[in-house]
């Protein structure tokens, strides 16, 4: 599932070198409205559940998450992105934070009653989906909820794809404040092709359009993952 090393290392560079900057992001104008709904919806997620929350980054999140969860458990493989997760997360007694790559799943805790992942898929190759998924499933019980946010592709307010793989992959080129400029694998998925991808994994599957963001939940079916 992994993806070409180069592209991985260029990628983990990129979000090092962003971390800082990165919660701009969340400052967009156009966007406002969709991330308070998105941040009243999660609020709402994992109730006095214990979750697993996968890539992190900053914290922006796991914040919203520890409204309701009993425990957190979040994870990234960035440690500029950790620390500053960390920090913002400082007062919250049922936060943890951990260094991990995600193709390293299958050697994480397991067990947990849910797990998270904002703004992951959309940086999974799609012949990588499945694998990234059932790995994932391994970290949750049977029954247990799982929800991913990302983003739509809205013309003006995500960075322009500058090309497209053979295997159907979207690619983004990047440019920090500082000028230096990154190519990022950045999907945005069809909402049917995704539900019939999880059958075998999944079952509940809801999909929910935003104006500028997407919500997949569903719960792991038995003997999945």
């Amino acid at each position: 599932m992994a993806l070409p090393l180069e592209m991985k290392n260029e990628q983990i560079l990129y979000y090092q070198k962003r971390a800082e900057e990165y919660d701009l992001v969340y400052t967009k104008p156009e966007r406002q409205k969709d991330l308070a709904l998105l941040k009243a919806y999660l609020g709402k997620q994992f109730r006095n559940c214990s979750i697993a929350e996968i890539a992190c980054g900053t914290g922006y999140w796991t914040a919203v998450l520890a409204e309701s969860a009993q425990s957190i458990l979040a994870s990234d493989i960035n440690l500029k992105m950790l620390q500053i997760a960390q920090q913002k997360n400082a007062l919250k007694s049922n936060v943890t934070f951990e260094l991990r790559d995600i193709e390293d799943l299958k050697h994480m805790w397991g067990g947990f009653e849910g797990l998270f992942g904002g703004f992951i898929w959309s940086h999974i190759k799609k012949e990588a989906l499945p694998g990234f998924i059932a790995m994932a499933l391994q970290q949750v019980r049977e029954g247990s909820e799982v929800i991913f946010i990302d983003n739509r592709y809205v013309s003006g307010s995500n960075s322009p794809i500058t090309r497209k793989d053979k295997n159907g992959n979207t690619l983004q080129t990047r440019m920090l404040q500082s000028g230096e400029r990154y190519e990022i694998v950045k999907n945005f998925p069809d909402p049917k092709e995704t539900q019939e991808m999880l059958c075998e994994f999944a079952e509940e599957i809801q999909w929910i359009d935003f104006e500028y963001y997407w919500v997949l939940k569903f719960r792991k079916r038995k003997n999945a993952g």
